[in-house]
């Protein structure tokens, strides 16, 4: 078979293309057929006189999403999608589909999530999971070419790693199980068979959470690595990052032109360094007054494009009755993108007023809020690095600075308010100080010996962290909510399809 992405390869030859009806037009004796097979879109013009009857009023009867067969010579085009066009000798009809219930209209979220299985067919959220698909074989390719074994932590697990209050119970026979938050634990004892090791796989948080950037079920990538200490976790998080970033933009530039993203938005982070800093350092700059000044400025800047976009409305509200059909087309695209724009400003409005006293108010010791991460972030145009949280907000496995009151943990945060994508740590390797931790937590012991094996036998000084699957992509792809980067999200009150 031929496929869309290889038309280059047979231009003025006849071939024969498999796939779906994108959109369709007709215009007297011509027909345009946009035709999808997955790996692209290209346009088929149909003429009445140079086709068969059959071929002619199979062409005249499709239907957005119909699936046909069709046989044509590619030509060179640079106006046409794709920059090619196929001239059609033949077009056989395999399904015509039922009313397409996702049009080019605008859709509320709600509709569009009932009806997931058919959204994935539109273009941008085909290019979305093209670039999740990129994404995760660049985190593959880096790991393996670092001596990395990828290895596999179950999903049932005993016991909790990130806490009780955020699991998953389920039965497991006549025991109680839970659904694994993450692959950390079993990773450390992977590293301590393999050295380097990561695991890849799903992982589970029962928080009642609404946010653009939780899911209940999401895919975590989670490396380990013997003898690392914080200061080489950090330089590998970093070199991952990078060159994810540096794939996309390579190997993934047509879909991220289809998602819209600004690419110059991601290109400082394949040149620069990330920034680091203490936790310490990041409440003072969040407190600042250079931070409630710049929150500030964004309020009126969101003002002015507030009136711009409404003038804007009006002027081409007002065109819309007398221009012609194609120029309808346009405005009525750009019409749903000032509401869109417009709907995102308003939630600025209730938003940044409250960023700002969350900022001003934070106390040291209290862990970042979204809204915290956001606003850090918009002073930055590279992801930044926060190390030495206070211990009592973080995990009991992180091993402590000289103080004990300061856990060498980090959070890779990423720029343009999309948050934490990476949370990771240097491992407690004391046997007597994780006792006394899980002691301290009142957890059960029992459940952790296996665990604590790893420092009775062996123990070394260990780190790694772990990436969120979902947050990478929505950050990479400009993509608001997570539920867009994933191809069946599952959040609360979303259990369908």
């Amino acid at each position: 078979m031929i496929y869309i992405n290889q038309l280059a390869n047979h231009v003025d030859t006849e071939i024969t293309l498999k796939g779906w009806v994108y959109n369709y037009r007709s215009s007297g004796s011509l027909v345009f057929i946009e035709l999808r097979d997955g790996t692209g879109i290209t346009q088929c013009v149909v003429a009445k006189d140079e086709v068969s009857e059959e071929a002619w009023e199979a062409a005249t009867t499709l239907k957005q999403e119909s699936s046909v067969e069709i046989t044509g010579i590619v030509k060179a085009d640079e106006r046409s999608v794709g920059g090619h066009e196929m001239h059609v000798s033949n077009v056989a009809v395999i399904q015509i589909a039922e009313d397409y219930p996702i049009t080019p209209k605008e859709h509320g979220v709600e509709f569009l999530m009932n009806n997931r299985h058919l959204w994935l067919r539109s273009q941008k959220q085909w290019a979305a999971m093209r670039v999740r698909n990129e994404i995760i074989f660049a985190i593959h390719t880096f790991f393996q070419n670092r001596n990395f074994v990828q290895m596999d932590s179950p999903i049932f697990t005993g016991n909790a790693a990130e806490g009780s209050t955020t699991l998953f119970e389920t039965d497991y026979f006549d025991e109680k199980a839970y659904l694994a938050q993450t692959g950390q634990l079993y990773g450390e004892a992977l590293a301590m068979a393999h050295g380097l090791i990561y695991t890849f796989g799903p992982t589970f948080r029962a928080e009642k959470s609404k946010t653009r950037r939780h899911l209940t079920e999401f895919w975590m990538m989670e490396p380990e690595m013997a003898f690392y200490d914080l200061e080489m976790n950090m330089n590998l998080a970093e070199e991952m990052i990078r060159f994810i970033v540096k794939t996309a933009i390579e190997k993934r530039s047509k879909e991220l032109e289809i998602l819209e993203r600004d690419i110059s938005k991601l290109q400082p982070l394949v040149e620069k360094p990330f920034v680091r800093m203490q936790y310490t350092e990041a409440v003072d700059i969040l407190k600042s007054e250079e931070t409630a000044q710049l929150l500030d400025d964004m309020l009126a800047s969101r003002k002015e494009e507030e009136k711009a976009l409404k003038d804007e409305r009006e002027a081409i509200k007002k065109e819309h009755g007398s221009a012609k059909k194609w120029r309808k087309k346009l405005i009525e695209s750009r019409q749903v993108e000032i509401a869109q724009r417009l709907d995102q400003i308003e939630e600025d409005y209730r938003n940044i007023p409250k960023w700002k006293e969350s900022a001003q108010n934070f106390e040291w010791g209290n862990d970042f809020g979204g809204s915290d991460e956001t606003v850090l972030m918009m002073q930055y145009d590279v992801p930044v690095v926060v190390t030495h949280w206070p211990a009592q907000i973080k995990a009991f496995y992180m091993k402590r600075d000289e103080t004990d009151k300061l856990a060498l943990g980090m959070d890779v945060l990423a720029p343009e308010g999309y948050g934490e994508i990476i949370g990771g740590s240097q491992r407690e390797d004391s046997l007597e100080v994780l006792e006394e931790r899980i002691a301290e937590e009142e957890l059960d012991k029992e459940v952790f010996e296996w665990y604590l094996d790893l420092r009775r036998f062996g123990s070394v000084p260990h780190s790694g962290f772990g990436l969120g699957i979902e947050r990478t992509v929505a950050w990479i792809c400009g993509l608001s909510h997570v539920r867009e980067t994933i191809p069946f999200p599952r959040m609360m009150g979303r259990l369908k399809p």
